[in-house]
């Protein structure tokens, strides 16, 4: 008789060294709608519009996304297949130390977990951030001359970070269902958009214009966490991955091209005051408020998707690095409710955390592009940790990954490597010059101020008493996936009991 999938994903967490804790109620179509919320692809190309028509119109946002797009599907491979044969909640924490020696996989996973850590509150708190932004930029579809000052702004960034909070606890049971929807949602909203588009517009922009124009001239200048809680996660998660990537590439054209056709006066887009141009752009378009806002709502719908979905990764990948007690007061962050099946304090750390980095509008207007240079630095690094120990291991720990990218693995590797480093140095930089301390780029900032915290927190505790995930020293790939029993003694961690771990806490 077939062991139930259930009962061998199980089996295969135990080889890793950790019990089931989180219910396995979500399917591989879930496990895609989250990632596709969490690209959020018509609201993300939307709220950083601002950004591509300064750099560059046309051709940097037609074929920047196009550019991206493919990098991503490269990244987005690598980690597949290291995935396949490592299905956990703690993702690129765990394989970092699973692909390291047992001298370097403690450092190597302290790293790359407070950098997945911080990505996945960033990220959050960038998302959420700029969906308040954006629905404050709605009233300017009525009143032209409202700029919402800081304490506005703020106050409805928490709002959208409450909401996310409270469906977060209360639709912890329809998450499957929520994850599912954004798929609808968002390729509906953007055949919507398509369709009203190019269907009102009074003039349309040439092909010339939309896949080759370039100016930059208002620049100044001459951009995993769910595994345990799905079906069968060494086949099915690297596959969500992928696809959900391809997706988002190619909805991103598609949602761009007819918005490049009926793009109004840039000048006029590029005056507004909130720095979201999207709303404005469907009101001239369309000829009326009204109009505008209906597509605008369409977008606001796949902000909150994504606002749901991040919040729900941040709190397991906080839970996944909790319960190795790499963080203060690990014992709390990794309980998980009894009445809710998932770790309810490490979505209140994560909510509280983003909750507080909104604060730093109150210093700087350009705080979003911190939140979104931070996230990429620091889950861009994250990534980048695992594939690059693989790569100078020479791939043997992959080589039987059933989502293995074969002859074509380590060219792919390594341009991943490279773009991931050049995206690190883009990131830091300011949108336009010349840079005055309200425009300035604070992502190295705010990565510096966490990477105190971790430094400080791995003298005082961690480098006494953290040994890492308990992952074992030689056991062969193909073995943990066929759901071999863990060996303590061949394990990287000496006390391979979660309760044990998080004594540190």
């Amino acid at each position: 008789m077939e062991a139930h999938p259930d009962a061998h994903a199980d089996a295969v967490l135990a080889n890793m060294g950790y019990k089931a804790e989180l219910p396995r109620n979500l399917s591989m179509l879930s496990v895609l709608g989250l990632s596709f919320a969490i690209m959020a692809t018509p609201f993300g190309l939307g709220a950083t519009f601002f950004v591509s028509l300064t750099d560059g119109q046309s051709v940097t946002v037609i074929w920047g996304w196009v550019l991206v797009s493919l990098i991503s599907i490269a990244i987005a491979a690598s980690l597949a297949e290291i995935c396949a044969v490592y299905p956990t909640a703690g993702g690129v924490y765990y394989w970092s130390a699973m692909l390291s020696t047992k001298k370097w996989a403690p450092i190597a996973s302290w790293v790359t977990g407070w950098l997945t850590l911080v990505g996945n509150w960033t990220v959050t708190t960038s998302i959420n951030f700029s969906g308040a932004q954006m629905i404050l930029s709605a009233i300017t579809l009525w009143k032209e001359d409202f700029v919402p000052n800081a304490y506005q702004t703020v106050l409805m960034f928490w709002a959208v970070m409450l909401v996310c909070f409270l469906v977060n606890i209360f639709g912890a049971k329809y998450l499957d269902l929520i994850n599912k929807a954004c798929i609808y949602w968002t390729s509906g909203s953007v055949l919507i958009i398509l369709i009203t588009l190019l269907s009102m517009a009074p003039t349309k922009r040439s092909g010339a214009y939309v896949f080759a124009h370039y100016d930059a001239s208002a620049s100044g200048w001459v951009r995993h966490a769910m595994c345990e809680e799905v079906q069968e996660p060494e086949r099915e998660v690297p596959k969500a991955m992928v696809i959900s990537v391809v997706a988002a590439g190619v909805t991103g054209v598609i949602f761009l091209v007819p918005i490049l056709f009926v793009l109004p006066d840039v000048p006029v887009l590029l005056a507004v005051a909130s720095g979201q141009p999207l709303g404005l752009l469907f009101k001239l378009v369309t000829g009326s408020a009204a109009g505008g806002f209906g597509l605008l709502f369409l977008i606001l719908g796949v902000l909150f998707f994504a606002g749901v979905g991040a919040l729900t990764a941040s709190s397991r990948c906080t839970y996944a690095f909790a319960r190795d007690g790499a963080i203060p007061g690990s014992r709390v962050w990794s309980r998980v409710d009894k009445r809710f099946d998932f770790p309810l304090w490490g979505l209140v750390l994560s909510t509280v955390i983003d909750c507080l980095l909104g604060l730093i509008y109150f210093g700087s207007t350009a705080a979003f592009n911190s939140f979104t240079g931070v996230a990429t630095i620091c889950l861009g690094t994250s990534y980048g940790i695992p594939i690059l120990i693989s790569l100078l291991r020479g791939r043997r720990m992959v080589k039987n990954s059933s989502f293995s990218l074969g002859r074509f693995g380590f060219a792919i590797n390594c341009l991943t490597i490279v773009w991931l480093l050049l995206a690190t140095v883009l990131f830091c930089m300011p949108v336009s010059l010349p840079v005055q301390p309200a425009t300035m780029n604070y992502a190295s900032v705010v990565f510096a101020g966490f990477a105190c915290i971790s430094v400080g927190w791995y003298f005082v505790r961690g480098r006494k008493s953290f040994t890492g995930p308990p992952v074992p020293k030689d056991l062969d790939p193909s073995e943990i996936v066929k759901g071999r029993p863990l060996d303590p003694e061949t394990s990287h961690a000496s006390v391979p009991d979660t309760k044990e771990r998080m004594k540190t806490g």
